[in-house]
């Protein structure tokens, strides 16, 4: 246990410190097994364990989506959406904010990733936001709290990731994920239009657009309604796995890209370049996250842990508020993926023991890293918003997501609260 222990505060200190993931994960874990176990052990494990990831069905997922949302992302497919969502809602007050979230959202449910969704939408919805007279704080706050959105709207990356390193059905997260993300989505908006009536020089009105043009601009959904339908359709009904679903999605995904003519030789390349960099990296975080679960095992920790919980007294709803408040303090200076494959082995069996639903406790993990996601020092996503906007300080951006935070910690108080509101969806298909 003393091994174990160890190595947890060296893989937390390194994740502190920047170091490439994957790699610190790998270390950490040898070592840590070498010394609470045995060497020989420790090196046997590691292609042991890799050679199981790389033929595991589940993780084909992986790829797939990837590609899928690359496909989205690269093509140009984004900006018919925020032209769809802004011909109906953009003459309201905030309506060129709710626009923004509306196609945050849409484009995150086929693209999977915070990152992806935040950059795409920064390049899609600010030039329009601040030719309108939108303040930056809104404007960012905005985008970057909408590419939040991302790892929560299925399909999602992240899920596919807890659900590996926990043994939960993929395609039960993924349609578990759907309702909440719909309430971030509302609150979101809500609180936009909150910030409009306070103090309408944040959110001018922008043009109205006539109706035969909203009309030509749903031409523009069509892509985004058919591969979510796709995938959770088919998932909700039981038609498909998720593997299969992956597939399907990211082929359906070139065949709309072709038919609008957007999928030349050069941009087809650079999607399966970005798709292989991309998969190969999230691999080898898995491989690290993967042995760090067996050292979580073998050295003990994960049975001393769910121990020192039952000596304190805790349990029930008083536990999993103190695992969301481990989990919001560790946001405030730990990306959010290295939350999840750290922290989530070590807690995954104290839930368990408690008797909660491991698909429920994911989806208010992944709320929770999505706070982790806006939150200062760290936030990843104001930081890749940064990037692409070197124009907007960081200090606006981060003050223009405080009601976006107070909408996020609001929702989750409401989905532990509530736990029907997760898994009702769920049990329907059941």
């Amino acid at each position: 246990m003393i091994a174990g222990s160890l190595s947890m505060a060296a893989a937390i200190l390194l994740a502190f410190l920047r170091i490439p993931l994957a790699f610190s994960l790998l270390a950490v874990s040898v070592i840590g097994i070498g010394l609470a176990i045995n060497w020989n052990i420790a090196l046997q494990l590691v292609p042991l364990t890799v050679s199981d990831a790389v033929l595991s069905y589940d993780l084909a997922v992986v790829p797939m989506f990837i590609l899928m949302g690359n496909v989205i992302s690269k093509t140009g497919i984004a900006h018919d959406l925020f032209r769809a969502a802004y011909a109906f809602v953009g003459n309201v007050r905030g309506g060129l904010a709710l626009s923004a979230m509306a196609a945050c959202s849409g484009f995150s449910a086929v693209c999977g990733s915070s990152y992806a969704t935040a950059a795409t939408m920064a390049k899609v919805s600010y030039p329009s936001m601040k030719k309108y007279g939108y303040s930056d704080e809104l404007a960012a706050g905005t985008i970057a709290a909408g590419g939040t959105l991302g790892i929560l709207i299925p399909p999602s990356i992240i899920m596919v990731v807890y659900g590996i390193l926990t043994q939960t059905n993929i395609g039960d997260l993924f349609v578990a994920g759907v309702v909440p993300g719909l309430i971030g989505l509302a609150a979101y908006m809500v609180a936009i239009r909150i910030i409009a009536a306070l103090d309408p020089s944040h959110a001018p009105r922008g043009e109205s657009t006539p109706w035969p043009e909203k009309l030509r601009a749903l031409s523009g959904v069509w892509p985004f309604l058919l591969l979510f339908g796709l995938i959770i359709g088919g998932l909700y009904a039981k038609l498909f796995t998720p593997t299969e679903a992956a597939g399907m999605g990211a082929g359906l995904a070139i065949l709309i890209a072709a038919v609008h003519g957007r999928l030349g030789w050069s941009v087809l390349r650079t999607i399966i370049i970005d798709t292989a960099y991309t998969s190969v990296s999230l691999y080898t975080v898995l491989f690290g996250a993967l042995m760090l679960s067996k050292l979580l095992t073998l050295s003990g920790l994960a049975a001393g842990v769910l121990g020192l919980v039952e000596a304190t007294g805790l349990e029930g709803l008083a536990l999993i508020f103190v695992i969301m408040a481990v989990f919001l303090v560790l946001g405030c200076v730990m990306d959010s993926m290295a939350i999840i494959l750290i922290f989530v082995p070590l807690f995954a069996p104290v839930v368990v023991s408690q008797g909660f639903d491991l698909v429920w406790f994911g989806i208010i993990v992944i709320v929770v890293t999505e706070i982790a996601l806006v939150t200062p020092p760290v936030g990843m996503n104001v930081f890749v918003l940064k990037a692409v906007l070197p124009e907007v300080p960081v200090v606006k951006i981060f003050r223009g997501l405080v009601p976006f935070i107070i909408a996020d910690v609001a929702r989750l108080a409401l989905l532990i609260a509530f736990p029907a509101l997760t898994l009702w969806l769920g049990s329907t298909v059941g």
